[in-house]
């Protein structure tokens, strides 16, 4: 992280973990773009267990702090180089920070040695800030799906990008 000492490292999941994601996933500056509207932790928490569950839900901490998380998803069969980047999130006090730059690095480096070749991901098109943040780490957009996504509190929707960071050796 910049300007501390402090070490960020990557572990899964665990169920001790569920108030301090929840108070991450439900922030007003995250909630919008993480697919849940707001709700109380009861509900949030058979989402929570589920993200455990997967084993592909992933915490960075700062310390012995949360400061964001990620999941991997990878396909199955003939699909199994690709993995879906979802439920990501670094915590509001730590925007800017570059805790999303190192996690998501992190995650690439260790995809890219697991034999990943295609890494994807949603952003919703009213989010350029993350849109600019993936093309910085040389994500492209793939494509648009339109009105994809609506929030509880807005009568429109919203049209989510698909993007992606494919490695090729070949070249």
């Amino acid at each position: 992280m910049t300007g501390t000492d402090k070490r960020l490292h990557r572990r899964l999941a665990k169920a001790d973990d569920l108030d301090a994601v929840f108070a991450i996933y439900m922030h007003e500056q995250v909630v919008p773009y993480l697919g849940y509207d707001p709700m109380p932790i009861t509900a949030f928490a058979d989402i929570f267990n589920e993200l455990v569950a997967s084993r592909s839900f992933f915490i960075y901490e700062d310390g012995a702090q949360i400061a964001g998380f990620y999941k991997a998803t990878r396909y199955p069969g003939r699909a199994q180089h690709v993995v879906q980047l979802g439920a990501l999130a670094v915590r509001p006090d730590l925007h800017g920070s570059g805790v999303a730059r190192a996690m998501i690095g992190d995650a690439i480096a260790c995809l890219r040695i697991d034999d990943v070749r295609r890494i994807e991901l949603y952003v919703e098109s009213d989010n350029p800030r993350a849109i600019r943040f993936y093309e910085s780490l040389g994500f492209q957009k793939e494509a648009l799906l339109r009105q994809f996504y609506k929030r509880a509190d807005q009568d429109h929707y919203i049209d989510e990008h698909v993007m992606s960071l494919i490695f090729d050796d070949s070249v």
